[in-house]
């Protein structure tokens, strides 16, 4: 068994391995002293229980080696079929912490079935575009791989879970712009958002509808359509209030407080607060291990999954964090290298996938515990508790190490 595993991961990229056991330890260290004085009913605490998903995280790293390429590419529709209907089976449970994210099966540990769906729409959008490569040029053609990744995001989103259902969204536009789509077609597709977000400021606003007047016109779309995409564009914007009104009111107060923290100190800005807090009293070599006053003393909320990175700041200090984001970025960069490297379409998207699906965790957690960005709950990867996104980063690794060696067959 140990010679089958040495001769199929004998030739691939064993960096990725390097990368991923550096940040794994990391994640277990910060996690044995958040648990220090953290146990259940059963005497189980968050440390324990990442060491045992470590075994099922091996197991599916694994068990993806040993699956041909050719049956990954052959049986993912099967797969996207499956996870349309995990990801609405927690509909049928009770609520867990106000939400249907989780199965439950009545045993000390749930299943989070979205968590799986990040690599599984990747790779179906990887087999999607490379059989249809040549038709990318067309605008209508890139609506469907649209609706591969829409669909499950819609639903995720009525868990409600906005982070994944973002997340889910983010590997559209790499993927596309990987396969040759057009740039003008990708600008389409991001004009709304852009008309969205910069509605809420005059100035801003004003100068979005002149960068997209120049886009317009020097790729000089038909008259008829550069001016239904220009003024539908500005329509957007005007209806950006009733957006807002949309928006759950928790959801309001995060992206408010996150420009004014002092609407709401004792708040919706308490967790961003106490995160900053945290990372700057670690200073440049932290406190030590178990010594992290904001950690122990519990005025971090959320410490073992969302703001884990205020953990290992007020512990570890900044030197840390920094050795840390470096890890990721070679990490990711080693992956886009590989995606460059392939021979073939299918893999190399799979690989621009799942390197954007790294890239937007790692964004969005550490943005998110430093107050750039608003509260939105996405774990570390490798680093944060949580047995489901445990197993799916470990199962995509599997799958960069099988995309990324070209003798494996």
């Amino acid at each position: 068994m140990l010679k089958t595993v040495y001769n199929q991961t004998s030739d691939m990229p064993l960096s990725i391995i390097i990368f991923t056991t550096m940040l794994t330890i990391l994640g277990l260290i910060s996690l044995f002293s958040i648990s220090m004085d953290q146990f259940d009913e059963v005497g189980i605490t968050t440390f324990t229980k990442q060491l045992f998903f470590l075994i099922p995280a091996f197991v599916g790293f694994i068990t993806i080696l040993f699956i041909p390429k050719y049956m990954i590419h052959k049986y993912i529709y099967f797969a996207y079929s499956l996870m349309l209907m995990l990801i609405l089976t927690p509909f049928l449970f009770e609520t867990i912490a106000g939400t249907h994210r989780w199965i439950n099966f009545g045993l000390p540990v749930s299943i989070q079935p979205s968590e799986f769906a990040k690599l599984i729409v990747v790779v179906a959008l990887a087999r999607y575009l490379s059989d249809h490569n040549l038709q990318m040029k067309r605008f209508m053609t890139i609506l469907f791989p649209i609706l591969i990744a829409l669909i499950p995001a819609v639903i995720v989103l009525q868990q409600p879970d906005l982070g994944t259902a973002i997340i889910l969204l983010t590997p559209i536009l790499p993927m596309l712009y990987w396969v040759g789509a057009r740039p003008f077609h990708l600008f389409i597709l991001v004009a709304p958002l852009l008309s969205i977000a910069t509605a809420f400021h005059t100035t801003s606003f004003t100068l979005w509808a002149i960068v997209m007047g120049s886009i317009i016109y020097l790729t000089q779309p038909r008259l008829f359509f550069g001016v239904m995409l220009y003024f539908g564009n500005i329509f957007l914007g005007l209806l950006s209030p009733f957006l807002w009104n949309s928006l759950r009111p928790y959801q309001q107060k995060r992206i408010l407080t996150l420009f004014n923290p002092e609407l709401d100190p004792l708040g919706a800005a308490y967790q961003t607060i106490q995160s900053k807090v945290a990372i700057g009293s670690g200073g440049f070599f932290g406190k030590g291990l178990g010594s992290g006053t904001q950690t122990h003393l519990k005025f971090l909320p959320v410490q073992e999954s969302d703001f884990i990175v205020s953990v290992i700041g007020e512990e570890f200090g900044f030197i840390t964090i920094a050795i840390m984001l470096i890890v990721f970025l070679i990490f990711m960069l080693k992956i886009v290298k590989l995606a460059f490297l392939a021979k073939e379409r299918f893999p190399g998207l799979v690989l621009i996938g799942i390197a954007t699906i790294f890239m937007a965790h790692v964004f969005v957690n550490t943005a998110m515990s430093t107050g750039m960005i608003p509260v939105k709950g996405l774990p570390l990867p490798f680093i944060s508790a949580g047995g489901s996104f445990l197993l799916s980063c470990f199962i995509m690794i599997g799958l960069i190490m099988k995309m990324g060696d070209e003798s494996i067959e």
